[in-house]
């Protein structure tokens, strides 16, 4: 009877010298914002790196500020990436027309929309006892 020998042999990770830099990791810190227009019904979102950006484009047009919250470059880009894959159009200056998809979209993708154009439902349970 032949008894084969069983050679015990780990693999070994090497390592690699591959970079896989998104671009992410320079991604700087500022603020992500909703604008909304009522006379044309847009709803622009954005990224600024500071308040006075912000204040400066409200006085130039006739949006009204949502919302806003500090938030990274990257944030918004991936966004809009997102709406783009939800088939979700952009007109021009990264603007889209108002619908209650959108809104709900940006609310669950963690968007600052503000509560005046959207509220949340709220679902109650009640406990009945037998």
């Amino acid at each position: 009877m032949k008894i084969k020998k069983i050679k015990k042999e780990y693999p070994r990770f090497i390592s690699s010298s591959l970079n896989f830099d998104f671009g992410f990791q320079n991604s700087k810190f500022g603020i992500i914002y909703t604008l909304y227009s009522d006379n044309l019904n847009l709803i622009q979102v954005g990224f600024a790196e500071n308040n006075k950006i912000i204040e400066n484009k409200l006085l130039k047009s006739d949006f009204i500020l949502l919302d806003k919250k500090r938030g990274k470059e990257q944030d918004f880009i991936l966004l809009m990436k997102t709406l783009n894959e939800l088939d979700i159009n952009i007109s021009s200056k990264l603007n889209f027309r108002y619908s209650n998809t959108l809104i709900r979209h940006l609310s669950t993708l963690g968007w600052p929309v503000g509560r005046s154009l959207y509220k949340q439902r709220k679902i109650k349970k009640e406990l009945s006892f037998a």
